[in-house]
């Protein structure tokens, strides 16, 4: 292992499936555990831990996770505004 924080375990981006060696990091989400969330474009949400946290909402037949707790009720004023922009 490296002494680099790139190649440390501890210091890795969570949503980096490959280590900056060429690596693949075997404790990162799949692309299919992790979503955007639509009120704070460009914030990766791991599908389980805002499922756990109740940060997620069923629109129009499709589920939305979130950052965090603000961003329910911002959707939830204007969902439209949101699923539209992603």
């Amino acid at each position: 292992m490296s002494d680099s924080p790139a190649g440390s375990c501890c210091s890795h981006n969570s949503h980096v499936a490959v280590a900056a060696d060429g690596r693949k990091d075997l404790l990162a989400p799949s692309a299919d555990e992790l979503a955007e969330c639509p009120v704070m474009v460009g914030s990766t949400v791991v599908k389980a831990d805002a499922e756990a946290a109740g940060l997620f909402r069923d629109y129009e037949g499709a589920r939305y996770y979130f950052c965090c707790a603000a961003c329910g009720p911002r959707f939830d004023a204007d969902p439209a505004k949101y699923v539209a922009a992603t």
